[in-house]
C-alpha cells in the first residue's frame, strides 16, 4: 500500500478528487514511479508533480494512466477537464476561514469594546455554518459530476471508437444551419460528447464542420480526430479563453455552437 503525501490544503475539491483517482490507478498498477514513466512516456519527476498536486497532467498522460491502470479513459478525461477548469480559475476551498475570523474578532472587541459579545458570537457561528454548507455542497457537486461522467460513458458507445487500420475513409458533407442561436452541421446535435485525439465518428465530423465555419481549418471533414483537428481545437479554445488541452468537452462545444463566422 503506497504512502502518499497529503495533498495541498488549498486544492479545489474537483482537483483533489481527480488526483486521488490517479493515485488509485497507480496503486492498482503496482508500478514504481520509474516504471510508470517507462510505460507512459512521461518522466518520473513529472509524475511526482502530477500525483502530489503541484501540476495537472496533459490529456495524453491521463489516457496513458487510464490504459495502464485499467480505467475508462473517457470518464478520466471528463474528471481531468473539470479539474483543469478549476485549476485555471485558481479556485480553492478555504478551510481556515473560521479560525482567522475567531482570532481577529476578539482582539477588536477587547481593544474597542464597541460590539456586544452576543453579536460577535452569532456572527462567528453564522460564518462557520456558511463555510460548512459550502464545503458540503462542493463535495456533493463533485460526486454528482462523477456520476454524470459514469452515465455518459455508459450511454455513449461511439465515444471510445478510435482510429484503426480497418476503418474505411469517409468524407462528410457539412450542412450548417442555425437554431435558437446555435449552429449545427447536420451530423450530430451533441453538446457534451467528449472527443479527443484518435477518436472517429460523426461527432468528430460535426466538430470539424463547426471549426471550418469558425474560420479555423481542421483538415478534411473525415470524422477522424487527427493532428490538424487537434491543433484547430486548441486554437478555438485559445480564442475563447478556455483551458487549452485539445479535448472537446461541453465548454468547447458551446464555443463551437455559438462561434461567429470568420
Amino acid at each position: 500500500m503506497s504512502r502518499w503525501k497529503e495533498l495541498p490544503a488549498e486544492l479545489h475539491v474537483d482537483v483533489r478528487q481527480f488526483i486521488v483517482r490517479l493515485r488509485r490507478l497507480k496503486d492498482r498498477s503496482e508500478l514504481s514511479t520509474r516504471q510508470l514513466a517507462a510505460k507512459s512516456g512521461y518522466s518520473a519527476r513529472s509524475w511526482q508533480r502530477y500525483l502530489n498536486g503541484r501540476s495537472l497532467p496533459p490529456p495524453e498522460a491521463v489516457e496513458a494512466m487510464a490504459r495502464i491502470g485499467g480505467d475508462d479513459p473517457t470518464r478520466l478525461l471528463v474528471l481531468h477537464e473539470i479539474a483543469a477548469e478549476q485549476w485555471a480559475e485558481g479556485s480553492v476551498v478555504t478551510t481556515g476561514a473560521p479560525e482567522s475570523t475567531s482570532a481577529h474578532t476578539p482582539t477588536e472587541q477587547q481593544s474597542s469594546g464597541r460590539y456586544p459579545r452576543a453579536l460577535v458570537t452569532a456572527g462567528a457561528v453564522a460564518l462557520v455554518l456558511s463555510v460548512s454548507a459550502a464545503l458540503l455542497l462542493a463535495v456533493r457537486l463533485a460526486d454528482t459530476r462523477a456520476q454524470l461522467a459514469d452515465a455518459r460513458a455508459a450511454t455513449a458507445p461511439a465515444a471510445p471508437t478510435i482510429v484503426s487500420e480497418s476503418l474505411v475513409p469517409v468524407i462528410y458533407t457539412c450542412r450548417p444551419e442555425q437554431r435558437d442561436g446555435r449552429w449545427y452541421a447536420g451530423l450530430s446535435r451533441t453538446t457534451d460528447a467528449i472527443l479527443a485525439y484518435t477518436y472517429v465518428g460523426p461527432e468528430v465530423a460535426e466538430a470539424q464542420c463547426l471549426l471550418r465555419r469558425a474560420g479555423i481549418p481542421p483538415g478534411d471533414i473525415d470524422g477522424v480526430f487527427g493532428p490538424k483537428t487537434q491543433r484547430a481545437v486548441e486554437r478555438i479554445q485559445t480564442r475563447n479563453g478556455l483551458v487549452v488541452d485539445g479535448v472537446i468537452g461541453p465548454h468547447t462545444w458551446k464555443a463551437l455552437r455559438e462561434a461567429a463566422p470568420k
